[in-house]
Formats: structure tokens, C-alpha cells, sequence
């Protein structure tokens, strides 16, 4: 059976009977964890083998743990700084600030993967720009090229913890007030703006071999009057054709405001799919997927199902072996070395 193009999430820390035969459900392809999937080291792994387990090629398990306010686990695992922490030590030192974007994605990454999961949606690659309180402190930095270049760092550091990449939220949702988890914002900017600033993180990522991407639900009325991540105009004809990404196009939750645009759970699913999403993310609405896993009606794209299997991660270890190797314990005193201030946590809601 091959990976479908549905993303759910789970109801609590063990896999319920009836959860597991959702995802056994051919339209389904992944797992998202946040929080309240997770109670201890050990829970964590007994709850991904479970998902594992059922698919044969495996489904994939996905989490937000970018560091910050986003990171889904906390207690047992390192505290990951926020990634504008680390463009601000590059702009007191270049060489150190690279230094840590890599190390960092190598420690988020290796962690991960040392509990099964598959991937992170990470990095975010939205510039910093202060307009934006949602997006905030979780880019790595204003300038185009600064941010580029810590991103790409960050990326080979998971790509050095066997984990692939997922950058967001294409082509940039750092320029707009609005939450797309609340509200459904829109940028007025002319493409030649957007291209020349928010997209280059993206374009330079993607030459260096970028796995995935998640569209912005943010809508560019100057380009096209349906948010990124359900626009053709974005996804096929930009992003697919113009800069020539190769990899994996997953939606941003489903279930968020910024979505409501495109209909129901049926037609938003419809809508992203077509427009040329690979995954979709239906997240804290299970009777919704469920309907979704019922009603739809989709035919397996082999190309899509072959990009999917890609996101599988690599290598595998326990999290007592990876504790007890000195790179982890250098590369943990190299990063909770950094002034660190106390986070809120977003919500579970905040992909």
C-alpha cells in the first residue's frame, strides 16, 4: 500500500484501537504529534513504533519542534533556542551564528529521530520582520541572504541527524499582521517585492536541495485571490515550474481560519490537493477527518508517493545511546550556553 496524502493527528499519548484503524485507512499517509501526545522519553517511542507498525511502507511521523515557542516536547529533551536568537549571535559573529544553525538542527533533529519520529516542519524560512507577531522571533533573521544562509545551515544539521528538511510557510508569511491560525491575512505586496525578499530563503534552499515545503495560508491578492497553499498560480506555476522544486508540498492545517476560504474539510482537501499539495494536514478536528477519509475520492499520484517515501528518516538510535556520545553532550553545552529567556508555548494549533 502505498503513503496516501492525508496527515492526521491523534487524541492522546497511546493509540487508541479505533485511531489505529484510521490510520490503516489507504487515503492516509502521516502522523502529526503535538504535545499531548507526549508524556516521557519512553512513551514517545512505545507510541511511534505503534504508528509505525501499521503501514507497510511506513507512515510517516511528523511534529513542530522548531525551537522557542514551538516545541512540542519539552521535559527529557534539550531546550532549543528560538532561531532569531541565533541570527542575532551571527550578526555579533558570522562564523559562530552558522556554527549554531547547524548545530542546532543537528541537536532538534537527532533527538527526534532518536524517538522515531520522522521529521520536523522546520526550518521556518519567513524573514523577521516585527509586522509579525506570529512568525516573530521564529525566523532566523531579516535580511534575505543572512537568513538563507543560516537556514541552509540549520538544514544540513538535520540532514547530518538523517532527517529531512521542511521549509515554511512558502512564499513568506513574516510581512502580514494577521494570524493565519485566527484570521486570513492578506498581502498587498506586488510579486516583483515578494520575489526579490520573502521567496530568495526559499529559492536558495531549494538549490540546495530543500525535501519540503509548506505553503503560507496567506493570500497575495497581486498574484492570485486564494491563499498560497491553495493556488495553482503558487504551487504549480511559481514554485513548481519557475523555481523548480523537485521535493514534497505539504499543506498547513486544514483546520486553521486561513483555510475557511476554501470551503469545507472536503473542498479545502479538494482545493489543496489540486492546486498541487502532496500531504494535507487536517489537525485537532478528527470527525472532520474521519469525513474526509469516507468521502473523498482520490486517485494515488505515484510521482507524489514516491516524493513522500523521501521524508522517511534515517538511522536509528535511542535516545540513552545518543545522550551518552560526546557529540551530543558538546553540541548540547554549545547550545544551552546561549542567553536563553523563558517561552510561552504556542498553542497546539501553530504549524
Amino acid at each position: 500500500m502505498s503513503l496516501g496524502p492525508i496527515m492526521l493527528d491523534l487524541r492522546g499519548p497511546v493509540l487508541e484501537d479505533d485511531e489505529a484503524g484510521m490510520l490503516a485507512h489507504p487515503l492516509v499517509g502521516g502522523v502529526i504529534l503535538f504535545a499531548r501526545n507526549y508524556e516521557s522519553i519512553d512513551q514517545l517511542r512505545a507510541l511511534t513504533t505503534a504508528i509505525h507498525a501499521i503501514r507497510d511502507p511506513q507512515l510517516l511521523i511528523a511534529v513542530d519542534h522548531e525551537g522557542g515557542r514551538v516545541q512540542r516536547f519539552r521535559h527529557g529533551f534539550t531546550h532549543l533556542p528560538p532561531c532569531h536568537l541565533i541570527g542575532e549571535q551571527y550578526d555579533r559573529d558570522q562564523a559562530r551564528g552558522l556554527q549554531l544553525a547547524e548545530r542546532a538542527g543537528w541537536l532538534m533533529a537527532s533527538e527526534l529521530r532518536a524517538v522515531g519520529v520522522d521529521f520536523s516542519f522546520a526550518p521556518v524560512l519567513d524573514l523577521y520582520k516585527s509586522i509579525s507577531q506570529v512568525i516573530g522571533d521564529r525566523a532566523f533573521h531579516a535580511d534575505p541572504q543572512t537568513a538563507s544562509a543560516l537556514a541552509r545551515r540549520y538544514m544540513h544539521g538535520m540532514h547530518n541527524a538523517g532527517m529531512a528538511a521542511v521549509g515554511k510557510h512558502f512564499p513568506g508569511h513574516g510581512s502580514v499582521i494577521a494570524d493565519s491560525h485566527t484570521d486570513v491575512p492578506v498581502d498587498e505586496r506586488r510579486y516583483e517585492d515578494i520575489a526579490m525578499e520573502d521567496m530568495e530563503c526559499f529559492r536558495r534552499l531549494i538549490d540546495g536541495g530543500l525535501a519540503g515545503i509548506m505553503p503560507a495560508h496567506v493570500i497575495y491578492p497581486a498574484v492570485d485571490d486564494k491563499p498560497a497553499g491553495f493556488s495553482e498560480i503558487w504551487l504549480k506555476r511559481i514554485l513548481r515550474q519557475q523555481l523548480g522544486f523537485k521535493g514534497i508540498i505539504f499543506s498547513d492545517d486544514l483546520s486553521m481560519a486561513g483555510a475557511g476560504v476554501a470551503g469545507d474539510y472536503l473542498d479545502r482537501t479538494r482545493m489543496a490537493l489540486h492546486a498541487g499539495c502532496d500531504m494535507v494536514l487536517i489537525c485537532n478536528e478528527q470527525q472532520q477527518a474521519i469525513r474526509v477519509l469516507n468521502e473523498f475520492e482520490h486517485q494515488t499520484d505515484p510521482v507524489a508517493s514516491a516524493r513522500l517515501i523521501r521524508m522517511h528518516g534515517r538511522g536509528n538510535i535511542s535516545m540513552q545511546q545518543l545522550q551518552s556520545g560526546p557529540e551530543w553532550q558538546q553540541v548540547v553545552q554549545t547550545i544551552t550556553a546561549l542567553d536563553l529567556t523563558p517561552e510561552l508555548n504556542l498553542g497546539d494549533d501553530t504549524v
